[in-house]
Parts: C-alpha cells; structure tokens; sequence
C-alpha cells in the first residue's frame, strides 16, 4: 500500500501537471465567469431586476454594506446608503424638475466625480437611459454625438460647459442643456429621495439597451453603441471574477468614465462585489501612485498605453528619506486592456505588480477574451484558455482568412465562403450570431442600422449563417492563447508584403531608447503601398547619430526587411497622439504623411545607407518629382 503522504503528493503533482498541460484553472475561471454570469441574468430578468440600480440598492439595505465605502475621490468618501439617497434625490430632481421619464435618453457631459455615477444612477432609477459623451469633444464632434443620442436634455459637468458653444446650441435647438453648478446640485441634493415604482425601471427583456456609450470615432465620427443590461452583467461579472476581487477590495480607476472600461468593468464589477472604486479625476503620471497609495487600493485599471506611460516616467521618491515609491502600495492585480508585450515584464518588474488581468473586448462587441497571468507564460497574450473553454469558444468564435487587397474576409471564388485560419496562423476575428436575429448577441449602434449591418457578415461558412466582424486580426496558438496581430486598416501593404504596426511598434518598443512607437504606413508620391513610418518618443534630449544608427540596426534585427520603418518622426513628448483612453491615434499621422510642411515642427528621418538622417523639403521635393525610388 502506497503511503498517505506519497499519495497526496503524487496526487498534487499530477493535478500540477494536468493543469499545466491543460490549463484547467483557465477553465475553471472560463465556467466562473459565464455560469455567474448566465445565472445573475436569468435571476434579475425573472424578477424584472435587471436595471443594474437595483445592485445599488441591494448594497445600500444591507447592513452588511450599507455604511462601507462605495466611493472614493479627491479625498472624500461616499458610502452605499450615502450614494443611494443622493441618487434617489438625483432622479427625483431629474424627473421633476426637467420631466425625464422611463426610457428617455439623456446625455451626460461630464468628467471623472462622483457626480457622473450619481446622476449615472439617477438615470437608471428612474428607468431613463444615459449616453456618455466624451467630454473632450467640442464643435461638429460634440453635436454629433448628442443629436445621435435623440436626446432631449443633456447634463452637463460645468468645468467642461464652455464646449457648449452658441454654435452647438443652435445647432440643437430641441435640446435643453443643464449645466450642473454648485447652485443647481444644492437644488437637486435638496429634492426629497424618492424611489419611483419598479414599474419604471421594468425591462422585458436582458438584452435592452441601459446604456449608450460611443465609438473612439477614429476614423470617423463617434458611433453610439448600445450596451444592454446583460452586457453591464458580463462586464462586471468578467472583472470582479477574473481578478479575483473581494469585498475588502479598492479598484482604482482613473480611465474616463464615459468608456465602458471604467464605467462597466470598473464601477460595476466594485458595485456588483460590494467593494470600494476609487476615482481619478484623469489620467497622470504625477498623480497616479499617489492615489493608488493614499485609497490603499488594491487593483488598478488601464487602458491602451498606459502603463507604458507610467513605466517610462521617472521614479517617484520620498521628499524626506528619498526611498524609491515605485513598490510603496498594495496593488496585486492591474486590470485592462492594451498592454504591449514589450512593456509587460519591466511594468510588472518595476512596480511590483504580481498579476495581469488582461482583458480583450468592445463596447459593442459580441464576446470577450481575457488572460489572467502571474508568469512569463501568458505574456503579451490577449486571452488564454484551457481544453474545455478553448473548445466551447472554438464553436462560437474563429479566425478567417482575410484578402490581402481588400482586408475584407477571402471568399473562395466556387463557393463564396470563407475559410477558416489554422493554428497559429492571423486572421479576423469573427464571433457567431444567431442568424434568425442577430440583435440577441449584437445591440449594434443606436439609430444606425447601416454601421450596424456593416458589422455583421453571412454566408461565411454555410449558407445562411451569421457572423459579427471584430476588425481585429488576431492570433491564436496551439497552448490556448490569443494575440493581437493588428487592426484592420493598420496593416500596411510594402513590397508586396503586409506589415502589422504593432508588430513594429513592439520591437521598436524593446529599444532602451524608445520611450513610445507609434507605426503607421504613409503613401508617397510614384510609389505603391504604403511606407512604414514610425512616430518616435526618445528618452535622449537629441536624436544623434549614435541613437538614430542604433534604432536602425535594432529594427533590422529585430524586423523583416521590408517591415523596417522607412521614415521617422520625431515627437516630443509620449501620448501626443492618443484619444481620451490612451490608444494610439493614426489617422492624422497617416494624412500628413511625411511631407516636412505638415510635421508640425517635428523633426523627420528616413532610412540611407543603414542608417536615419534628417529628411527634409528638399528629399520630399525629390520624391514628388520621380527622382527616388525607395
């Protein structure tokens, strides 16, 4: 007979082993995530409680919670039962004072407080719908977005008022605009709390629309996305129980709010857990650490390059003993999405951080990936999964091979379908919808069937089917992890060969030099495709020839020929050319290509004789008239 201990201890290592081989915690998180989210939904829909106010409320009459704090910011606390009245006074203001009833849209102009979520919530309670404006936009964007919402009042952050000009406010003249002074909150703080009947939050059905969030309007103007109430479910279900949170738990976000990051997977998930969110009003590097340390939270939230921003920023030291703070905290968990791989490792390293929750998914999106990583293993991956998980996703999602001419998904010229991409190979990632109506998987964008219908393909592996596009060009291995390769419209043709900007960008990025890479393909007059250039962050104060040759033999090295970046573009600070949730912005780069006139004062290079020299008027004066072939 085998000895009990040796037993357990062969037990364990063979459970080890098949974890390893098979990923079964992967699994195991995989069945978490969708079985509580499958069950909360099924538990809220029957019970006509799937307006996720009635989380609040539920927080708020426990004693458990009711006094624990639900909000953090700027120094000041509100709790459950606090946040609860004050949204109860909220709605009845909004209600009473402006005539918002059950289903109205209402837009919501506002920065990063705990007003956004108290009007959020107000809206919700009484059964109106919120669209989230980017409170950045201004002019033509602005009005865009709010006649888009259909709207007919919109709320309106007073450090962010004079964006409302005459000009927007002509242009809308059915819209009323509620600028939220100091004067107007005390009006509203003062209406008596009044929780309306659930009849005006009832919703026959998970997937109806509770909120409108927009499109980072890239390459056009913003699209309202429709988030339904199962999709706040899935989001706050995928954050809360894939980093693991707990009651005690702070997450730190200083992401905006009117994207889903914050709003859904960090302010739900903390709601939906009883736990703590504290709020940054934006994005810095000087404030960040700072407070993460003094809320004590123990899981921040990122989004695009944000970590990259917060490595390459100098170390932060104690003004009295001068003690490095870099590890001064108690994050264990840095929740997101976008972390390069070429960042990962000296992000983690620095500051300390012992675990990656990295998320992939969109607003408007039909599924969600995600990668929970402690070692070198889940690197740079997107999503991770085991066998079981890995099949059942395997069923309702695929990579499709795309055609190199049309980035459109290749269609085989007897059949018109498509095909689907082997392991280890790149390709679209597309996810099933029920082809009878699609609307149960996809919301799609609010009052635009055509943007809507433009995300949704069929006939694509049988006749009939359909299928929603992610414009997203990813790779998935042979151990269950997913890549992302690049977005579709960023990859640049070049000698007949596709190049993947983040591709370049990530080995750009392992330069010492290289503080930011941002890659786009520029056409050029005489020449077909696209060449790669790269607008640059240095941590030198002067590009000389030392470090532009260096860059040179580094991108050689690290890149196939023809996807070395034939230009560069000098700028002079990180995050010059990112939206409000730190991604990198292209479009304007791309139209300015790389004529000197449009640089803006930008030092540009281009690749001679092995290495980079100053490109200037003259060379592209050259390039107009035929004289260089590149």
């Amino acid at each position: 007979m085998v000895p009990v201990p040796l037993a357990a201890a062969g037990a364990l290592a063979g459970a080890a082993y098949l974890n390893a081989r098979f990923s079964l915690a992967h699994d195991l998180l995989f069945f978490r995530i969708t079985g509580s989210t499958l069950f909360h939904v099924f538990r809220a829909g029957r019970a006509d409680r799937i307006n996720f106010f009635y989380q609040l409320e539920k927080q708020a009459l426990d004693k458990s919670t009711a006094e624990k704090a639900f909000i953090l910011f700027e120094g000041k606390s509100y709790s459950y039962a606090e946040t609860y009245q004050t949204v109860l006074r909220y709605g009845a203001w909004l209600h009473e004072r402006h005539g918002v009833r059950e289903r109205d849209v209402v837009a919501l102009d506002y920065q990063n407080s705990e007003t956004f979520i108290f009007l959020w919530f107000a809206l919700w309670a009484i059964g109106a719908k919120p669209a989230f404006i980017n409170h950045n936009l201004q002019g033509a964007a602005l009005t865009h977005c709010l006649r888009a919402s259909t709207a007919k009042l919109a709320v309106v952050d007073p450090l962010v008022a004079e964006s409302v000009t005459e000009e927007v406010r002509q242009a809308l003249p059915n819209m009323e605009f509620a600028v939220f002074t100091a004067e107007v909150e005390a009006e509203a703080r003062g209406h008596e709390p009044v929780r309306y009947p659930d009849a005006v939050r009832t919703e026959s059905d998970p997937i109806a629309m509770a909120l409108l969030i927009y499109t980072s309007g890239t390459t056009g103007m913003p699209k309202p996305a429709m988030v339904s109430c199962a999709k706040v479910y899935m989001a706050a279900m995928m954050s809360s129980k894939g980093a693991g949170m707990v009651l005690g738990d702070v997450i730190y976000t200083c992401m905006p709010l009117y994207h889903s990051a914050a709003s859904c997977l960090g302010v739900c998930s903390a709601l939906f857990m009883g736990a703590t969110v504290a709020i940054g009003r934006r994005f810095s590097t000087k404030t960040f650490w700072n407070e993460v340390r003094e809320t004590n939270s123990t899981v921040i939230q990122y989004v695009g390059e944000t970590c990259r921003y917060l490595t390459v920023a100098p170390p932060e030291l104690d003004p009295v003993t001068g003690e490095n703070l870099d590890k001064k905290h108690r994050v264990r968990v840095a929740m997101g999405n976008g972390l390069r791989p070429d960042v990962w490792d000296q992000f983690k390293e620095r500051f300390g951080i012992d675990t990656i929750y990295e998320i992939y998914a969109a607003t408007e999106g039909a599924a969600g990936l995600w990668n929970v990583s402690r070692n070198s293993f889940g690197k740079g991956a997107i999503g991770r999964f085991g066998l079981f998980s890995g099949a059942l996703l395997g069923m309702r999602s695929t990579l499709v091979r795309l055609d190199d001419e049309t980035e459109l998904p290749w269609r085989d010229p007897k059949t018109g379908l498509c095909q689907r991409v082997k392991t280890g190979g790149v390709g679209e990632f597309i996810v099933k919808l029920p082809a009878e109506d699609v609307r149960t998987r996809f919301q799609g964008y609010f009052g635009n069937a055509a943007a809507t219908n433009s995300k949704i393909m069929r006939d694509v592996f049988q006749k009939g089917d359909a299928w929603f596009r992610s414009g997203d060009v990813l790779r998935w291995d042979g151990d269950g992890r997913v890549y992302f390769n690049d977005r579709i419209g960023d990859t640049f043709r070049w000698k007949s060969e596709n190049v993947s900007t983040a591709e370049v960008s990530q080995a750009l990025g392992l330069h010492p030099a290289v503080q930011e890479a941002n890659v786009y393909g520029v056409q050029l007059p005489h020449h077909d495709g696209r060449a790669g250039c790269v607008a640059i962050v240095l941590n030198t104060p002067d590009a000389n020839a030392e470090v532009l040759a260096g860059l040179a033999a580094h991108a050689r090295e690290k890149l196939p020929r023809y996807a070395v970046p034939l230009f560069l573009r000098l700028l002079k600070e990180v995050g010059m050319q990112n939206t409000g949730t730190n991604k990198q912005q292209k479009n304007v780069l791309r139209q300015q290509s790389v004529d000197p006139a449009n640089a803006q004062g930008d030092a540009l290079f281009w690749l001679k004789e092995g290495t980079y020299v100053p490109f200037g008027p003259k060379d592209w004066e050259a390039l107009e008239q035929g004289a260089v072939k590149l």
